[in-house]
């Protein structure tokens, strides 16, 4: 299962109520791909309920019995087309158009240039008792009824969102959340508005930056979605130059912190397509610092789920980007160059790197007490020296403050502390120490990117102590905080 996707058993489940309402294969497998985060070619494999090997199978023995020739596939070639590491041939793909009764487009191994409207759009829709595909008309350019009713519709499912006594991710929420952001895409790319609505954006985006520090990321990933849907309505119209500047960038600050959101649900493939998002308005409003800021903070994905060298990458680029000038975008990319290469084991590198980002944070002008997303803050600093001291291996003289703004950075360092501590034998105390920060964050805050940290502890415990009594509490504490599906 490759990262992001959704277990088997979603697939399984959309199977079990497309048989019970008797749905076409094209149907599940739209339901499939929509909600699971799959290709449409595994969509279709999993529609049918068939393993890789199965499905080999059956495609050697459709070319067998319809004397098509040799199927010439094998498990790890339909993995690496069903995850878009590699393309079939053409023959390959008619083969495959054949066993699943569709054609390229329907498999996305082709695009659809058509322009006429015959063939019905099918929208995922799950939750509650039912779960099920509606279809839509296309929406020609610029039909303003369907925008509205779709916007309506999509506000209400983030106000119900909002105001259950708790907050779920499911795969309707998360396929609107999908939604939102193509549709925003494909509006940057098509703008009136006045100043008193651009003066009440700017303050509604300063508030969500003041207020995310805090938030859970769920509840506040619903309510950035209600924002957007507001602000896709302004750019949809082209507008003057400076009012479209501002709308840009009120659009990459909400994009930045939707995609930060994703990040710490563990949804890394709607946060790198969000990240894109900012990218995108980033690129196109052409600010540079701006621009800088979108690469230093995707530059944080790779690092807490895997890739190193592209936080190394997207944080030197960041640094290009940013310029000579004293900025939160500069000091941020120097700060993160210096974590990972930290643990990537370039120590001197990284020492470097942390203190070019102490003297750039030192020439910055002062930006007051005010706590602001993105806003690299003497705090800031701190996070980020502390945790790069700790992947060098120094004993660091920190304590904990008490909780309030960036409610899990302490919780990162002490699960980082704590990952050192295993790796130096001190299973027990490591274990001891992951729990109590586990313990002191919120439970709407246990999200994927705490408890990555707390499995990367549990990784590091030798065999022979995985039994010991602090190894269990940590493992049964992780297991009980995950979410269910």
């Amino acid at each position: 299962m490759a990262r992001g996707e959704h277990s088997p058993a979603c697939a399984r489940r959309w199977r079990e109520q497309a048989g019970s309402e008797q749905w076409t294969p094209w149907q599940t497998a739209q339901a499939i791909h929509g909600c699971c985060g799959v290709s449409l070619l595994k969509a279709h494999r999993l529609a049918r309920g068939w393993s890789a090997r199965q499905a080999v199978q059956e495609l050697e023995e459709m070319c067998l019995r319809q004397d098509l020739g040799e199927a010439r596939a094998n498990i790890d070639l339909l993995n690496a087309w069903e995850n878009k590491r590699a393309r079939p041939r053409p023959q390959t793909i008619d083969l495959l158009a054949r066993l699943y009764r569709a054609n390229a487009v329907r498999l996305g191994l082709a695009g659809d240039y058509c322009d006429d409207e015959s063939e019905a759009r099918v929208v995922v829709l799950s939750g509650g008792e039912g779960r099920q595909p509606y279809r839509a008309e296309e929406r020609r350019e610029g039909d303003g009824a369907a925008d509205g009713r779709n916007d309506m519709e999509r506000r209400a499912l983030f106000h119900h969102a909002l105001l259950g006594s708790r907050f779920v991710m499911n795969g309707r929420l998360l396929a609107e959340v999908e939604r939102t952001r193509q549709e925003l895409d494909r509006t940057l790319a098509r703008a009136t508005v006045t100043e008193d609505q651009l003066d009440a954006l700017d303050e509604q985006v300063l508030r969500y930056r003041r207020e995310y520090i805090t938030s859970a990321p769920l509840p506040m990933l619903y309510r950035l979605m209600l924002e957007l849907c507001d602000v896709r309505a302004l750019v949809t119209a082209r507008q003057p130059a400076m009012a479209q500047r501002r709308l840009l960038s009120a659009t990459v600050m909400l994009a930045l912190l939707s995609a930060d959101a994703l990040m710490k649900l563990g949804d890394t493939r709607q946060a790198h397509a969000w990240y894109g998002t900012a990218r995108t308005a980033s690129d196109d409003m052409g600010d540079l610092r701006l621009r800088a800021l979108v690469r230093a903070q995707q530059a944080m994905l790779p690092y807490y789920y895997g890739d190193l060298a592209e936080t190394v990458r997207l944080a030197r680029e960041a640094r290009t980007l940013a310029g000579n000038a004293p900025s939160s975008p500069a000091a941020l990319g120097a700060a993160a160059e210096a974590r990972a290469l930290a643990r990537l084991g370039e120590h001197k590198a990284a020492r470097a790197a942390l203190a070019e980002a102490e003297r750039i944070f030192a020439r910055m002008p002062p930006e007051g007490h005010d706590h602001l997303a993105f806003r690299f803050s003497e705090r800031r600093l701190q996070f980020y020296r502390i945790g790069t001291l700790i992947e060098l291996g120094e004993e660091v003289d920190w304590t904990p403050g008490p909780s309030g703004a960036y409610t899990i950075d302490p919780v990162l360092l002490l699960l980082d502390q704590a990952a050192h501590m295993a790796r130096g034998g001190k299973a027990d105390d490591a274990c001891h120490l992951a729990e109590k920060a586990l313990l002191q964050v919120p439970p709407e805050h246990r999200t994927s990117i705490v408890l990555s940290r707390a499995r990367v502890v549990l990784s590091e415990v030798p065999e022979g102590r995985r039994r010991a009594a602090a190894v269990r509490r940590l493992t049964d504490l992780v297991v009980d905080a995950l979410p269910v599906s």
